[in-house]
């Protein structure tokens, strides 16, 4: 069945009945005073509010431009985007809360398919605690996907602004693995085996790094953001945002060993510039360092330092101390190369 068969209204009933009995997630808001008091279905949702730091970000995907049918199916999409988001909420240190999606749809679109949009939707909101409370559908000739999430934090959240020179430079898991599953599709290269299904995976089903986040606030840390567009890309603007620049060392950039088995020759290319991992790159002294970094997952680590050159220059040094400026290879949406 096609949505023009069914009609607006017919299928904002199905996936409003979809949200409200598939909720199984742990309830985040409640934990910090939040209580929600309409549902979606009204003209809005309401929530009453609590004594906290309240965090609001929003994303949109568009078919050929982020994501493609054949590398990218209905429900794996539906996870995707909303991890987008739940990445935003995760660098500043916080908890995701209530999530409102907008939907631009070709009438012929298959009912079917925005029903497994909202399943992949619904089992990361049941892991990470996202709750979806309404939203909007319109008519496109392209399908898209906006996301609107509102999240939480006990005390300041973590910024892009407050690097200093000396700090070291780190991320919370290996980098790199999305951009390789995306190559593996894109190219369609034939690769199989566990470590070809672990980066496909990775491209397709991100983990937001939300306890991470936590972890990294909860020890001091001031200044993160995920990685999203890229890590040398992403470090470009954070140390933009900070005003200064800094060094990443090449032999101490955590890539999977699935991706330097699939991708000897261009593992570090990914890594420096592959983009949607959804892991967190942060900023600290190493004091601060020497306490955080055993707490957080294989793959993290230091792979660099914050230093006093023109803001937003990124250095990569290899093993023998020679020195390259890294271009912004990451991803840019108005200058756009193979969609995601």
């Amino acid at each position: 069945m096609q949505i023009k068969d069914l009609g607006e209204f017919g299928l904002i009933e199905r996936l409003n009945n979809m949200v409200t009995r598939g909720r199984r997630g742990p309830d985040n808001g409640a934990a910090h005073g939040f209580r929600l008091l309409v549902d979606t279905g009204d003209d809005t949702a309401a929530w009453a509010a609590a004594p906290a730091t309240e965090l609001f970000t929003t994303d949109t995907v568009v078919e050929g431009i982020h994501f493609t049918r054949e590398t990218t199916p209905w429900q794996d999409l539906g996870w995707k985007s909303l991890a987008s988001n739940i990445s935003d909420i995760a660098a500043m240190g916080g908890l995701p809360l209530y999530a409102l999606i907008t939907l631009g749809l070709p009438p012929e679109t298959q009912v079917a398919d925005i029903e497994d949009l909202y399943r992949g939707m619904l089992e990361i909101g049941e892991e990470y605690g996202v709750v979806i409370i309404g939203g909007d559908m319109v008519g496109s000739p392209v399908a898209f996907i906006t996301v609107a999430l509102t999240g939480v934090h006990n005390g300041p959240p973590m910024l892009r602004t407050s690097s200093k020179v000396g700090d070291q430079v780190a991320v919370t898991g290996y980098v790199g693995s999305s951009g390789g599953g995306l190559k593996l599709m894109l190219e369609g290269l034939g690769a199989t085996g566990k470590s070809a299904e672990y980066l496909r995976n990775a491209h397709r089903r991100p983990w937001p790094a939300v306890a991470q986040g936590q972890t990294l606030s909860m020890a001091g840390v001031l200044t993160a953001m995920d990685v999203s567009d890229g890590l040398a890309d992403d470090l470009s603007k954070l140390c933009l945002a900070s005003g200064v620049g800094a060094r990443i060392f090449a032999e101490k950039v955590p890539m999977h060993p699935a991706l330097r088995e699939v991708f000897p020759d261009d593992c570090l290319d990914l890594a420096l510039n592959g983009g949607e991992d959804y892991l967190l790159l942060f900023t600290a002294p190493e004091e601060v360092m020497r306490e955080v970094i055993p707490a957080l997952p294989d793959g993290a680590g230091v792979l660099g330092e914050i230093c006093n050159e023109e803001p937003g220059q990124i250095t990569l040094v290899n093993a023998h101390g020679q020195e390259a400026i890294v271009g912004r290879a990451g991803w840019d949406h108005f200058n756009q190369g193979s969609p995601k």
